[in-house]
């Protein structure tokens, strides 16, 4: 079965076709600059030379009538003809509280999809425009919706219910959603590989850090808690996201700034962060190379993203009777041997010990703690996209 992975932003399409009989990537590609002046495909099949084609791209639809090309192309392509593709699976953000699962995608669905654009404006319309334009190239091959919000589902109230008026949770179901489900799901599943436990069984505090991050607490295989919120813009200080603060700052900002509504939002979304604090970049290589510099206000932002990733697991410490594992994952955390030294050198009165030789690793699968740690430490690379393949796999099989 050859699952074709689509992961639509408002101007990129991301995609992977993955052969499921060995979970092996065959093509991959990315296309920038949807409607926009310069568009163009990247394209790679495995084991061929990389494409690079530029032509106009005025919406989602003629994008994809491109990657299918691609896929097929006689010189470049991996597949003969579009038969072969078995399914697609869709990234899709938001399933607000309708999906706790992924879900094959048809008119009810896709419903569901638009009336969570309300609180996804920028993520679900792009979703669907991807969700769409597929349905319309492969009229007869099942899509699958895999949401970011679902593995969070899990959660109990009091772990997602905002101390606001309780009647706003029920008109507008203003409550912490979580986010960067997929990866939390499947860095979950590869930790109780890498443990020898089953996924059921296993008690872990995953770490997403990237330029957006997130942290989750899992016990016994399942979200219960987790650090983004009714946004991804809760929880930490991120590339270019506040995170945690104290809500009257914004209505005081408001103020003094005279800055409207949309203006504020995009101020604690896109100008705020790592990215401000260190008055450098929003990329954490560009932060600790200015810090070994002697700049200090890149030290002061590592050491407050440092310092709240901790909080975290700290906090999630105490909502789990027991922690078989940390995990760190994505940019940040698979690559950043310093980072993640820093973060668990604060963790010493949890029991938690690094090995230095083995910390020094970047983007493979490896337990990094000492033997003489209480909790094991793991480097895991996620792989979100061959998650949304399994889960795809999964449902259209059954």
């Amino acid at each position: 079965m050859n699952v074709l992975v689509i992961n639509c932003g408002s101007s990129s399409l991301k995609y992977q076709l993955i052969d499921m009989s060995n979970e092996e990537v065959k093509a991959k590609g990315l296309v920038e600059r949807i409607g926009i002046e310069g568009s163009r495909i990247k394209h790679e099949t495995i084991g061929k030379e990389k494409e690079t084609i530029e032509t106009p791209m005025k919406d989602h639809k003629i994008a994809l009538e491109l990657v299918m090309d691609s896929l097929t192309n006689e010189d470049y392509g991996a597949i003969k003809s579009l038969d072969e593709i078995s399914a697609v699976g869709h990234r899709v953000v938001h399933g607000g509280e309708d999906f706790a699962q992924s879900v094959i995608i048809d008119d009810k669905v896709l419903k569901a999809i638009e009336d969570n654009v309300e609180i996804a404006p920028l993520h679900n319309p792009p979703n669907i425009m991807g969700i769409k334009a597929c349905q319309k190239l492969l009229p007869n091959v099942k899509q699958v919706a895999v949401f970011d919000t679902a593995f969070h589902q899990t959660m109990p109230a009091e772990s997602y219910i905002y101390a606001l008026p309780y009647e706003y949770y029920e008109k507008y179901r203003i409550r912490r959603y979580g986010f960067h489900g997929t990866s939390h799901k499947y860095i979950t599943n590869r930790a109780a590989e890498m443990l020898g436990k089953d996924v059921n069984e296993v008690n872990l505090i995953t770490c997403h850090l990237g330029n957006g991050s997130s942290i989750c607490a899992v016990e016994n295989g399942k979200s219960i808690d987790t650090s983004m919120g009714f946004t991804p813009l809760e929880g930490l200080a991120m590339g270019t996201r506040c995170g945690d603060l104290d809500p009257a700052i914004l209505p005081f900002l408001m103020e003094k700034e005279n800055l409207s509504p949309d203006e504020i939002n995009n101020v604690i979304n896109k100008k705020s962060g790592v990215l401000r604090i260190s008055g450098v970049s929003s990329d954490f290589r560009d932060i600790e190379a200015a810090r070994d510099e002697g700049n200090e206000r890149a030290a002061l932002a590592l050491n407050i993203f440092e310092k709240r990733v901790r909080g975290y697991i700290g906090n999630y410490f105490t909502e789990l009777d027991h922690v078989d594992g940390i995990v760190f994952t994505a940019g940040v955390g698979e690559n950043s041997i310093e980072m993640r030294e820093s973060i668990c050198a604060g963790l010493k009165s949890l029991g938690i010990e690094i090995d230095k030789e083995r910390n020094n690793v970047r983007g493979e699968d490896k337990l990094i703690s000492s033997d003489n740690s209480k909790v094991k430490v793991f480097v895991i690379p996620t792989n979100e996209e061959l998650m949304i393949a399994r889960d795809t796999k999964e449902l259209v099989e059954a």
